[in-house]
């Protein structure tokens, strides 16, 4: 083995500098790879004045996961360092593979865990980097996608980090051998029916016996197409910045649509990936450009995938989680203050003093109501919602406060009874896209909700 491609704890620790004194969490599944990284970290920790601890995440895939989890906890009590455990429930969608669902759920997990600061450590090397950089050739994956794995990435609050992607396994089990670590073998390693394992032990060694230097190779070709879709992200943001409109996050589709499809495409991309969303494939991206972006203004097209929903609103293309569905049950309340239902937030309300507060109930949906508005004529609900530019997919999810049977209020749009001076709705999962970030305060004037 070359000398630079030695695992040394000189080596990890000259790595893991830039973190000393942070808070270090290290994705351990209880294999080869996370052993020596758990190993080799727990022995740097007071030099580099670490937090260390561990995640082990639970799938329940294998029949032995409840054991892999013991050895996980006894690995970590020997070596002193605190160990959380995260169980999985996983159904996967249709046609939807159980470990792509399980990688997307354990990052999921990884993302709920750090706080600002924190670094989540994972094992992935230089042979995982060639597998990720051929599998996503095989799939015809763009420049991100062969860019494969990167060293360092935001993660969530904090930041993921590979330390040791630029050695090979074959470093790792030396120093593991060397320090008599005990370590779990998953059976899916050796499934020929998965993909990365088929790759792994059946082309993998053929191509490394005509070309030795193979992972090299790869990793170098992959640092190439992460470098060129750096750049692509940069000429991305750059026309990102001339489709900017009122409502944040939101694009504009008559200026979306000047520009040429492969550049469409590219702003499509980024602008989903900078809102957290997972990339749509060239199908679902080809469906936006065809069925939202080209639809006549009045119409509400839909594009959704797993975790993403693509519509547009007039002239405005949005990108959001998906919508609940719509409560069908009223909810009768009384005080000035009700949690609604998961995720619509919460509601609160003010009455004049001194006014009798009539039984009060709060509805979605409803048709046929009116809003009496002071000095105004009388509007029914879709010329009101209509008039404040709320989309049609929105309007059955918008609370309706009622009053003996009357309509005294719409959620962030208007105040229909004088009794009321004050309505308000919160932690709503749309209000960063500029809908219902105010309460109404007496008829239709607008303020800030309050903290």
């Amino acid at each position: 083995m070359r000398a630079a491609d030695r695992f040394s704890l000189d080596r990890l620790a000259e790595t893991l500098a830039p973190l000393c004194g942070r808070s270090l969490l290290i994705g351990y599944s209880g294999g080869l790879d996370s052993n020596v990284l758990l190993h080799a970290s727990a022995r740097l920790r007071e030099c580099l004045q670490l937090r260390l601890s561990a995640v082990h995440v639970h799938h329940g895939l294998q029949p032995a996961a409840d054991a892999w989890a013991q050895h996980c906890e006894a690995v970590c009590r020997d070596l002193e360092v605190p160990l959380q455990i995260h169980c999985l429930e996983l159904v996967p969608a249709p046609g939807e593979s159980i470990e792509a669902q399980a990688r997307e759920a354990r990052y999921a997990a990884f993302r709920r865990l750090l706080a600002p600061g924190d670094v989540l450590a994972t094992a992935h090397h230089r042979d995982d980097q060639a597998e990720t950089l051929l599998l996503a050739l095989l799939r015809g994956a763009g420049m991100h996608g062969l860019a494969a794995m990167p060293v360092r990435a935001t993660l969530g609050r904090g930041e993921l980090y590979r330390p040791l992607l630029d050695l090979p396994r074959a470093a790792l089990l030396d120093y593991a051998r060397e320090h008599r670590l005990d370590w779990i073998e998953d059976p899916s390693n050796a499934d020929q029916g998965l993909d990365r394992a088929r790759l792994r032990s059946g082309v993998l060694p053929l191509l490394r016996a005509r070309w030795p230097a193979l992972d090299r190779t790869l990793a170098r070709s992959a640092a190439h197409c992460a470098e060129a879709a750096t750049l692509l992200d940069g000429l991305a943001d750059d026309l990102l910045n001339g489709l900017a409109v009122d409502t944040p996050d939101a694009l504009s589709i008559t200026r979306l649509r000047a520009l040429e499809v492969p550049r469409q495409r590219l702003v499509l991309r980024r602008w989903l990936s900078r809102q957290g969303f997972r990339p749509p494939d060239r199908n679902h991206l080809q469906r936006i450009i065809d069925e939202v972006l080209d639809a006549a203004p009045d119409r509400q097209p839909l594009v959704s995938w797993r975790g993403c929903e693509v519509r547009r609103h007039r002239d405005e293309l949005l990108g959001m989680s998906p919508l609940p569905r719509p409560p069908a049950d009223p909810v009768d309340t009384s005080g000035e203050r009700l949690v609604l239902p998961d995720p619509l937030g919460e509601l609160s309300w003010r009455f004049e003093t001194d006014t009798h507060v009539p039984v009060l109930r709060v509805v979605f949906g409803a048709s046929g109501l009116r809003c009496r508005r002071a000095g105004r004529p009388g509007a029914d609900l879709k010329a009101l919602f209509q008039e404040a530019g709320i989309p049609a997919w929105l309007r059955p999810r918008v609370p309706l406060l009622l009053g003996d049977g009357r309509l005294l209020g719409v959620a962030g749009v208007a105040i229909c009874d004088p009794r009321l001076v004050a309505l308000g709705w919160r932690g709503h999962p749309w209000g960063r896209r500029g809908w219902f970030a105010a309460e109404v305060v007496g008829g239709t004037t607008y303020r800030p909700c309050p903290d």
